[in-house]
């Protein structure tokens, strides 16, 4: 017999594992086809075995359970209609969808933008060298110990002192990946959420400190332990706040909503326009 359903309680459908039993006879039913009849049998009784035992949990009278309620002070409140208005977007080109974001700042921005943070960041790595070693050769060197093993395993007096071909390795990749980064500067930051001052100059800078730490310790140990990680943790956030500053107060320019197929790759294209004549 069902029990009377209660006001204080939700009725639900009893448990039952018949439908496993079912699913594992249709397996091997299955299986059985490859490997043995037997197989098959077994298969076959359990499945026909589960369908008269999942039937009768719904037949003559479907079998259910209550599920106890909290008590009304414990339930959930209906929610409060907030009076805040919904900003709606308009539609874009010819009535078709707006493609988001609408303005984003020039890629021109992420290289300016890249070549300050580089300077600020160059800065920041400088004044370590000088005030920790006395040196403004040493973080110079030690960045050129990424592509020069010699680098990372010279002793101290050779990282303190100048040298050219470190100077030139390491303004090579410096100036070039701070362009890098500031062009991935230009094209993320407007698709982040509000405050892109926060992701540029903070988050961002964090993650990928984390990412190169685990990195550098993997994959060249010693040049790893002599990375001063509180000092590059400074740079990169100096970095970070001038680029993101001087993307942020670029110029935006308005991207293509939905040009024709011809307009997109920039090349012309016949009989792709709105004004194409008919054939005669």
């Amino acid at each position: 017999m069902t029990p009377e359903p209660s006001r204080d309680a939700l009725e639900v459908p009893a448990p039952t594992a018949w439908p496993m039993v079912l699913g594992l006879g249709v397996t091997l039913v299955i299986a059985g086809l490859v490997t043995h009849v037997s197989v098959s049998a077994v298969g076959a009784v359990l499945s026909l075995a589960a369908a008269v035992g999942w039937w009768r949990q719904v037949l003559p009278v479907e079998q259910v359970e209550h599920a106890p309620l909290r008590p009304p002070a414990e339930r959930a409140q209906p929610s409060a209609p907030s009076t805040r208005v919904v900003g709606r977007l308009a539609p874009g080109e010819g009535g078709h969808r707006l493609h988001l974001p609408v303005h984003v700042p020039p890629l021109s921005s992420g290289v300016t933008g890249g070549l300050v943070g580089g300077a600020a960041m160059a800065a920041v790595a400088l004044a370590y060298g000088l005030l920790a070693h006395g040196s403004l050769w040493y973080p110079v060197n030690l960045l050129a110990g990424v592509a020069m093993p010699g680098m990372a395993s010279a002793d101290m007096a050779e990282l303190r002192a100048f040298s050219g071909a470190a100077l030139i390795i390491g303004l090579v990749a410096h100036v070039l990946t701070s362009m890098l980064v500031g062009l991935l500067y230009a094209v993320i930051l407007p698709m982040l959420p509000r405050r892109h001052m926060l992701w540029g100059g903070l988050i961002a800078p964090l993650l990928w400190t984390g990412l190169l730490w685990a990195l550098l310790g993997a994959i060249n140990p010693a040049l790893n332990a002599r990375v001063d990680w509180g000092w590059f943790i400074a740079s990169q956030i100096a970095f970070g706040l001038c680029a993101g500053y001087v993307v942020s107060r670029a110029r935006p320019v308005t991207t293509m909503q939905s040009p024709s197929l011809g307009a997109r790759p920039g090349a012309p294209a016949s009989g792709m326009g709105a004004n194409r004549e008919p054939r005669r």
